[in-house]
């Protein structure tokens, strides 16, 4: 029998309808009542961290989720599943995958109408999540986000529609399993990302701040995060990574005070890359780290992550990982 622990922190598939609004309530034990049978093959305990939503998560609160995590794993736990808010899931899954480096799943589900709702799609996800951890297939992938039938890496995926039950994608990426009648099938090898050092023990992540691009976006933004002690900056630029030369002017001062920026892009899809003189490859010019086709959410954990190990250069391991290198190789870790 494999030991599947579910870790519940409330959000909308815990929610009910109120006065004031949908507010989280539903705990766990109810919440995999709903799920109807469970895998045959599995034993299924959950417990209660959290309930309220992912909206009000700050990094103090994603560490001890990870903490969470790790204590289940180190209990012997076979797989977790993580009942969670979707509105900053991919953020939580990102880093469990920049933290974690164990073959044994690890899932996050949630769900975007009610626990109360007539058409409450919760119970289906939960239940895909717990089969997702059952399977062999699940194995070796990193944590996955589990979402009306497919289970994507945690690396690359975005929540894409506000409303709808279909309610998370992974652009150029795909999903790495497909969940049926909860039957698992495989759709490619496991490629999981490297690992990174995070002490989970720390009280909160370095602060690091994301500025958007806007035609007349200056570097009053930059400045400021930087002013208010952000440790880095994640520039959402416009198209494959441009932005006008006040923007680049500012990022080039950051950068030679010593603070890294990571360039993403504003658009869903898409790498970005330093093609435009001026814009991508003057920011490349001075400085910035192009981070590939990371949401700028996610951008943002991995530069946060990567500035609280001490005794590295949190650009060079920013580079290392987005290389797909050990971000440790050389350093005597």
């Amino acid at each position: 029998m494999r030991r599947i622990q579910v870790v519940a922190t409330g959000g909308t598939i815990a929610s009910r309808a109120g006065a004031e609004g949908r507010r989280a309530t539903v705990l766990a034990k109810e919440l995999l009542a709903s799920v109807g049978p469970l895998p045959a093959d599995a034993e299924v305990s959950a417990r209660d961290i959290v309930t309220r939503g992912s909206y009000a998560f700050d990094t103090a609160d994603l560490l001890a989720l990870a903490r969470e995590v790790r204590g289940a794993l180190r209990e012997g736990a076979d797989a977790v599943v993580m009942t969670h808010g979707t509105d900053t899931m991919e953020e939580t899954a990102f880093l469990f995958d920049l933290a974690f480096d164990d073959p044994r799943p690890i899932v996050l589900t949630g769900a975007q109408r009610p626990f109360d709702d007539r058409a409450a799609d919760g119970p289906a996800n939960l239940g895909d999540a717990l089969a997702v951890a059952a399977a062999d297939a699940a194995r070796g992938h990193g944590p996955l986000l589990v979402f009306d039938g497919s289970a994507f890496p945690a690396r690359g995926v975005r929540k894409s529609d506000t409303m709808s039950a279909h309610a998370f994608t992974a652009p150029g990426r795909g999903p790495a399993l497909r969940v049926m009648d909860r039957l698992v099938t495989p759709l490619w090898q496991p490629r999981p990302s490297p690992r990174l050092p995070l002490d989970l023990d720390l009280p909160r992540l370095p602060r690091v701040d994301v500025v958007p691009v806007y035609p007349g976006a200056d570097g009053l933004f930059i400045r400021s995060s930087l002013a208010a002690g952000a440790a880095g900056v994640v520039v959402a630029a416009v198209g494959a990574g441009n932005a006008g030369p006040e923007l680049v002017e500012a990022v080039a001062e950051a950068v030679a005070a010593g603070h890294p920026v990571l360039i993403c892009s504003r658009v869903h899809s898409g790498p970005v890359a330093p093609l435009y003189a001026g814009g991508g490859a003057e920011l490349q010019r001075v400085g910035a780290v192009f981070a590939d086709d990371l949401s700028p959410w996610q951008a943002r954990l991995l530069l946060a992550v990567a500035s609280a190990i001490p005794g590295r250069s949190p650009e060079e391991l920013v580079r290392a990982w987005l290389a797909g290198e050990n971000p440790l190789s050389g350093s005597g870790a």
